[in-house]
């Protein structure tokens, strides 16, 4: 029987269909198994981003961590030694290379060092729209230029290596938006008298400013502060660490200096203490006008014992100059801590700290991304 034309014409046509359905079939397999194994857009299986030198800061070491949490160890002729700074990227930031963030550089408390990865808060590397830079103020460095540079300690310019080589640096290597309205300083103990200092004596240079269990006052009234600020100077709690505990002790702040290197003398004997009061935070409030200004606090269960017994009163100062100034505040008494957070207890711990932060830092993001902190956007709070 002879071909016929018609039906040999639509054999071939469904031929050519169900190849060209099979050939969909097995494209849309090979896509889907590819996606299987793609990572989600907010990883980053490259590691932390190159850093570049620069701004008088030298790498001395290979850039260690994750893609979002690293530390880059760096020297400087500003400040003896290597120095630590550890780095909080939000999750989405190698996914939106156009993208830029603001800063907020937090500031460590005395005995510590960004390479300890507690440093990281949970609140902090949760952060959605901000880069978190933890840049080392040594172990007692109070975050200010020494006095006395010929201490045991050697080059002591803090304030010289944050204000004028960490923020230039972190601006070169990473997508920040440079401007005021996108930096904030906020720091706990040693570092919430930092952050005050530094934003007062450089209110160009952030919009937003918080203090956590800060020693706001460094005032003759409030002597106790001077006290523990000159106990890190003089390393008078080191025979307490005992023998081969090592630099990890808590109590062990370095070399013994005098307890002039910072301020100069602490003892108000004619006046001679006017350094100390020149670098009082409380003193000088008047310099954060048009700042997001955040002050935490607990009571240190009452006992004075407690360190945060005595930053009460301290930041009890500090919320009265504002009032008297007339200047709106985020102000959090938590008291003993009771519904602080599960972990605080109104002392002066990383518990209550934690706490603070799951508070503070959705206020600061929302205060960058509505892109006029200069306008005070953290609401006044009273607890």
């Amino acid at each position: 029987m002879a071909n016929n034309p018609l039906r040999t014409s639509s054999t071939r046509r469904r031929s050519s269909a169900r190849l060209l359905r099979a050939k969909a079939a097995v494209i849309a397999l090979t896509a889907a198994v590819l996606l299987l194994g793609t990572p989600p857009v907010h990883a980053d299986p490259q590691g932390p981003p190159a850093m570049t030198d620069g701004s008088g800061l030298t790498q001395v070491s290979a850039v260690t961590g994750t893609g979002t949490n690293f530390v880059v160890t760096v020297v400087t002729p500003e400040v003896a030694g290597e120095h630590r700074i550890r780095i909080l990227l939000p999750a989405d930031y190698a996914a939106n290379p156009a993208r830029r963030y603001p800063v907020l550089y937090f500031l460590h408390g005395a005995s510590d060092n960004p390479g300890n990865p507690a440093l990281a808060y949970p609140a902090l590397t949760a952060a959605q729209s901000m880069i978190t830079v933890i840049p080392d103020g040594g172990l007692r460095g109070w975050y200010a230029n020494w006095l006395d540079q010929k201490t045991a300690a050697g080059a002591q310019n803090w304030e010289n290596f944050h204000i004028k080589q960490v923020i230039p640096f972190i601006d070169a290597n990473l997508r920040t938006v440079t401007g005021k309205q996108g930096r904030a300083v906020a720091g706990i103990s040693m570092g919430g008298f930092g952050a005050l200092h530094y934003a007062q004596r450089h209110p160009d240079l952030f919009s937003q400013v918080a203090t956590f269990s800060g020693a706001n006052d460094l005032s003759r009234d409030h002597a106790v502060i001077r006290a523990a600020v000159v106990a890190t100077l003089t390393n008078i709690g080191a025979p307490l660490c005992g023998a081969g505990s090592g630099p990890s002790c808590a109590l062990d702040f370095g070399p013994a200096v005098s307890s002039d290197a910072v301020f100069g003398t602490p003892y108000p004997v004619f006046d001679a203490d006017w350094r100390w009061n020149a670098a009082d935070p409380t003193a000088h409030m008047a310099a954060l006008a048009g700042m997001g200004i955040a002050v935490y606090t607990g009571n240190g269960g009452g006992n004075p014992a407690d360190g945060e017994f005595w930053v009460e009163s301290a930041a009890r100062h500090t919320r009265d100059r504002l009032d008297a100034l007339g200047f709106p505040y985020h102000y959090v008494n938590y008291g003993n801590g009771s519904g602080w957070g599960e972990n605080c207890r109104g002392g002066h711990t990383s518990g209550c700290w934690s706490q603070d932060l799951v508070d503070y830092v959705p206020r600061l993001e929302s205060a960058f991304a509505a892109g006029a902190a200069h306008e005070g956007l953290l609401t006044p709070v009273t607890q």
